[in-house]
């Protein structure tokens, strides 16, 4: 009887540890869907592309453990789900993406996160606890340096754009109005194509009130200038990569979230306008000529100076600002050659984003950055704020000058389509798609802008930890 009753409390003792060994693997398992989720969601909302997003996101659960998860991206959501065996019920986690503001610093912070992870230096309850602390903290400068980076911005797209102390000065000032007044639209939650409306009137009107001023300056270059910075925040590289790399439900919400902050800089820009012309104050009309060597030195300073403010702007690492300013400066550079060889203002722009992506790789990997990091800021001084303010102006005048309009605005589209195209046909003459990336990704493809480049060997991964422990 003693033996049987022995017999029988081992058996469930023996019971009670599988239970308790099954509700560890169950915790674990959820807690890698969440540290997952919760890198997919800080990567997607900082403009990284879902191809990235989804290899990271599987790369990160394969090292820990969770083989054949099912990973689905979305522009607004992100879902993973897991099935150990076709007996257990799956398990399914959603998140969704609520922030949408570019924080290039948390995107470098998340980078190296996923890096650590991949490379044995940190486990799954450290990575969930500097996850944690990456999205707590705050940032290194306070929130009116941004201000002052996107004047200092505007500022130097108005020396890029051949404009004068003048012209840079008051670019400057509306920049800052732009800044305070979309930030307090956005306390009040109104949607980002009202802040867009916003920002495009207070530039247009600012404009008019120094035309009608005795001083001397070109309104139109204000207004450009202007347009240009509130175009640097639309994330339309994340949507052509996207559609390059077949998720295309992601790439047509990002087309239309782009279209529709577009729409809404035209909008305030033709509010101004119109206002303006009710007024009697004349904007005028920009066209710009041909600009001669010796107008080279200011052109590629003010294009290196737009591109490091924005990045800036948008909180990247101070070590990656100087490599992107100087980054800007030989694109620029390589712009107005195509320009001055008679070539088109799409093929230019298509030109000097070729060359950032060729570079973005290599330049990113010295200063401890996502490619990313270094691409979008690079690529802000070519948007096209020029055509898109002709365009709005043939338009105004109406009659024979439609036609004029509406093939501006054509060529702003293809000069959009080319900056992004260019800067991701760069990265795939930069970044060879390795064997090991391809089993990794399965049917994805494309550069990778952020995570990780490749899958690492396990002797790969105790060469790298004795090289970082050395």
């Amino acid at each position: 009887m003693d033996q049987r009753d022995g017999q029988a409390y081992d058996d469930e003792a023996e019971a009670e540890a599988r239970a308790e060994a099954a509700a560890e693997r169950t915790r674990e398992v959820h807690l890698t869907m969440d540290l997952c989720l919760r890198i997919g969601e800080m990567l997607l909302s900082s403009g990284a592309g879902a191809a990235d997003v989804t290899a990271t996101m599987r790369s990160v659960a394969d090292h820990l453990g969770l083989r054949q998860a099912e990973i689905d991206v979305t522009f607004t959501a992100l879902s993973m789900s897991h099935q150990r065996s076709a007996d257990d019920v799956p398990m399914l986690m959603l998140r969704h993406v609520q922030q949408r503001d570019i924080d290039y610093e948390d995107l470098t912070a998340v980078d190296h996160l996923v890096r650590d992870v991949l490379t044995d230096r940190a486990d799954l309850y450290l990575a969930r606890t500097r996850m944690a602390t990456i999205v707590s903290l705050g940032h290194a400068f306070p929130r009116w340096a941004v201000t002052v980076a996107w004047a200092v911005m505007a500022a130097a797209v108005g020396v890029f754009l051949g404009g004068g102390p003048v012209v840079s000065a008051v670019a400057a000032v509306a920049a800052v109005l732009i800044d305070r007044v979309q930030m307090a639209l956005a306390r009040r939650r109104l949607p980002f194509f009202y802040l867009q409306v916003a920002g495009g009137a207070i530039a247009t009107l600012l404009a008019a009130a120094v035309a009608a001023s005795p001083v001397e300056v070109d309104p139109s270059l204000v207004v450009t200038a202007n347009i240009i910075m509130l175009l640097a925040g639309i994330g339309l590289m994340g949507a052509v990569q996207d559609a390059l790399t077949g998720f295309y439900l992601t790439a047509s919400a990002r087309l239309i979230e782009a279209m529709m902050a577009t729409a809404g800089i035209i909008a305030g820009v033709g509010l101004g306008i119109s206002v303006a012309d009710g007024l009697g104050l004349e904007l005028g009309q920009l066209v710009p000529g041909q600009l001669g060597y010796s107008a080279l030195p200011t052109v590629i300073a003010g294009a290196a100076l737009s591109a490091a403010a924005f990045s800036v702007a948008s909180y990247a690492p101070r070590r990656a600002v100087v490599p992107v300013a100087a980054i800007t400066a030989v694109a620029a550079l390589v712009s107005q050659l195509v320009t001055v060889g008679g070539f088109g203002r799409a093929a230019a722009a298509g030109a000097a984003a070729f060359f950032i992506g060729l570079v973005a790789y290599a330049v990113a990997g010295r200063v401890r950055v996502p490619p990313l990091v270094v691409a979008v800021p690079a690529i802000v001084p070519f948007l096209p704020g020029l055509s898109i303010y002709r365009g709005l102006t043939f338009l105004a005048d109406g009659g024979y000058f439609v036609s004029q309009g509406i093939l501006a605005l054509m060529t702003a589209i293809s000069t959009a389509i080319a900056l992004a195209s260019g800067v991701i046909l760069g990265e795939y003459v930069a970044q060879p798609l390795k064997r090991e990336a391809r089993r990794l990704e399965g049917r994805l493809a494309g550069p990778r802008l952020v995570g990780p480049f490749r899958a690492l060997t396990r002797a790969e991964r105790r060469a790298l930890r004795k090289q970082t422990d050395g």
